[in-house]
């Protein structure tokens, strides 16, 4: 079964990208949706609270990951250094029907990589630190006696799909897949969870087959 989104436009004005706690309000009223499929649970059965939002204005995507988990780990604070080892939120996305795509990957002080290509790893490239740079991150950390809780709101412009021409009139009028994943490959428990089910036999998000669809109103 393939899991689908529909997501809204919201007005964003240039003062509103001044911090976390504006970016939120502005998400309030978008859905949270789960990341909580653990398409390997025999081998990592762990799997941590994650629940990801998403909405879009003139300019940009945007994203915000809550994320509930026993250790918090944020080794990386390099751009595309190995950010899948730490406490980590990933978006996939394809705008020519899953073909080629995009993979965003994120630790919680805002450390990323991403990638661009087909699933063949020798046909994937990486886009600049400088590149990176164009995404503004904006992170919430809280650790108590009984929990470690995180939040990641990422404002992705555009010009960050560099393989691309991406406006907000394409976003409305082409068929969007994507999937939206939570990991730890070094974490104490590693896990591998999806928000759209993978049916793989090993841990592997580099299956666009297997993404879901964004409905952008």
């Amino acid at each position: 079964m393939t899991n689908s989104i529909i997501i809204s436009s919201i007005n964003l004005e240039n003062s509103d990208l001044k911090g976390y706690q504006s970016l939120n309000e502005l998400l309030r009223s978008t859905s949270w949706n789960h990341i909580n499929v653990a398409n390997w649970n025999e081998d990592y059965p762990y799997i941590p609270l994650a629940k990801f939002r998403v909405a879009y204005d003139q300019k940009a995507i945007i994203i915000q990951y809550e994320i509930e988990e026993e250790v918090i780990k944020a080794q990386y604070h390099v751009h595309n250094d190995n950010i899948w080892e730490d406490s980590c939120v990933e978006f996939f996305i394809s705008f020519d029907n899953k073909e080629h795509y995009y993979n965003f990957e994120f630790n919680p002080i805002g450390a990323g990589l991403i990638g661009y290509g087909t699933n063949v790893k020798t046909e994937r490239s990486r886009l600049t630190e400088e590149q990176i740079d164009q995404v503004d991150v904006f992170s919430t950390i809280e650790r108590t006696q009984t929990d470690s809780k995180w939040s990641l709101i990422q404002y992705i412009p555009f010009t960050t799909f560099t393989h691309n021409q991406i406006t907000n009139s394409f976003l409305k009028e082409n068929k969007i897949f994507a999937n939206f994943y939570k990991c730890g490959d070094h974490l104490p428990r590693p896990h591998f969870l999806s928000w759209n089910k993978i049916d793989h036999p090993t841990p592997n998000f580099h299956l666009p087959e297997f993404f879901g669809e964004l409905i952008f109103e």
